[in-house]
Order: C-alpha cells, then sequence, then structure tokens
C-alpha cells in the first residue's frame, strides 16, 4: 500500500541542497575540552539571548534548553542590560521559572504579536522543521511562537536530523482524554506505512496518563521510516476528532542555533 504521505522531493537533488537556509554562519570551535550536553544547551541559549532588546515583548520557551535561555533574560534584566521586557510564557512551568526570576509576565490576549521568541526543540530537520513537544507543553508553545515576528530555535547538535522522526523518539499528539484509546489507534493507522507505534504518555511512577498545562493526553508517536510530505501529514491529524494539537512545527521557526564541538552555527530561512 503506497504511502498517503508522499515526500515533496523524492530524491537527492540540487533543490534539497539550495534550500535548507539561505544563510548560515559558523563560530570559532568551542574550547578543547569535552563539553556536557547541558553545556552545549546554555552557549546556544546565551546565543539566542543576544537577539534580545529592550522594550520586546517575548516569548518564553520550555524545557531544558529554554530554561537556560529564561534565565540569561531574568540576569540581564537584573543587571540593568535589558530594560522593559514582556514574557508570555509557553507553560506553567515557565511561567514560574520566570516569576521567580522577576520577569514581567503578560499573556496573547493583551499582545496578539510578539517581537521575537526562543525556545528549545527535539529535532531540527535540514528544512529547519521542528518536533517540539516532549516535555508536554506544545500547544502553548505553537500559540506563542506562532504569533512572533521571529522564532528562534536553540539546539545542540544530537537534534539534527535527516527527517522528523529521523531520531527514533516520540512526535507528540495532544489529545483529549476522552476515549483516548480509539483517537490513539486511528492515528497509529494513519502512519501504518511508516511503521508507526502509539504509545499514551503515563507516569513512571504510577501508570498514570501524564496530563498536560491543558488537562490533556499526550500520544507519543514512533516511526520506523520517514512520513514524507510533512504539510500532508500535518492536515491528517489535526482532521482527526480527538486531536487538539501535534509537535510537527513547520515552517515556524526563523533561526536555528546549533552548539556542536566545532563551534556554534546559526542558520537562517
Amino acid at each position: 500500500m503506497a504511502s498517503p504521505f508522499p515526500h515533496y522531493i523524492s530524491e537527492k537533488s540540487g533543490l534539497e541542497n539550495s534550500i535548507m537556509v539561505s544563510s548560515s554562519s559558523v563560530s570559532p570551535p568551542l574550547p578543547s575540552a569535552i563539553l556536557t550536553q547541558d553545556e552545549l544547551k546554555k552557549i546556544a541559549a546565551y546565543k539566542a539571548v543576544e537577539f534580545v532588546e529592550s522594550g520586546m515583548v517575548l516569548g518564553l520557551g520550555t524545557g531544558s534548553t529554554a530554561k537556560f535561555a529564561v534565565d540569561r533574560i531574568g540576569e540581564l534584566l537584573r543587571q540593568g542590560k535589558l530594560k522593559n521586557i514582556v514574557g508570555i510564557p509557553t507553560s506553567k512551568k515557565t511561567q514560574n521559572q520566570a516569576i521567580s526570576l522577576g520577569i514581567p509576565l503578560s499573556d496573547l490576549d493583551s499582545h496578539p504579536v510578539l517581537d521575537l521568541a526562543i525556545d528549545g526543540a527535539d529535532e531540527v530537520d535540514p528544512y529547519l522543521n521542528l518536533v517540539k513537544g516532549r516535555g508536554g507543553s506544545l500547544l502553548r508553545e505553537k500559540m506563542v511562537e506562532g504569533a512572533c515576528r521571529k522564532f528562534v530555535v536553540i539546539v545542540d547538535e544530537t537534534k539534527l536530523v535527516k527527517h522528523l522522526g529521523g531520531s527514533g523518539l516520540a512526535m507528540p499528539v495532544e489529545i483529549i482524554p476522552f476515549c483516548w484509546k480509539f483517537t490513539a489507534n486511528r492515528l497509529q493507522r494513519l502512519f501504518e506505512d511508516s511503521g508507526c507505534v502509539a504509545k499514551l504518555r503515563t507516569c513512571f511512577e504510577n501508570g498514570d496518563p501524564i496530563l498536560t498545562d491543558n488537562s490533556n493526553y499526550v500520544v507519543d508517536l514512533y516511526f520506523k521510516k520517514d512520513i514524507g510530505d510533512l504539510k500532508a501529514a500535518s492536515d491528517a491529524i489535526l482532521r482527526l476528532a480527538g486531536v487538539v494539537e501535534h509537535g510537527m512545527f513547520i515552517d515556524m521557526a526563523t533561526t536555528v542555533i546549533v552548539a556542536g564541538e566545532m563551534g556554534i552555527t546559526v542558520k537562517n530561512k
């Protein structure tokens, strides 16, 4: 049976090589000592905060990498190097972090257009498409980051993949709790040609379903093969009743900052 989501480009071509990013720059190599993943995340986060200017309305991301960026913004505010910043958090966890740092907060109702958002990603493909939401905040992240003039993504080089789902790790889908097995089975059948396995995300301690900030469940999709046309896949997922949102962020990132052993690479759309 043919896949319902054919690839945009069926084989490697000059077009594939040319449209990945419009520009990129590489900083000098990092120190020769082997850096931990957290150290690489922090380096990328600090580089991203260089885009922040006083007076901006900022989308504050969620996750281990974004945490370093939020910490840095709070530090610069305390030092007086940034002023009149307003933050829009993408999760309750980030909201609590920002409050503890003294970052003034608001919401999308008051600021429907943001200047900049900074967040991490779980996967980045060559076209700067992302998988996000393995921390469970995909819906609020997509709402906030979709309202930004500029969306800067910060990752270490382990997050780079040839295609979304290529890491073999989860592509999350937020669903309503009602008849979740029914919805999970439909998601799995949707991508059966890609060897999809759908699993409800549960607590390690007691096996209960993990709830998002919106009191929904998360079903994680695991793929053995490339799912092909991402926009077609996105549309098919969102057409399923019971689905709230998925973790593919397609054509949203404007800049991706990658920290690796050879230094910092900045990729722009």
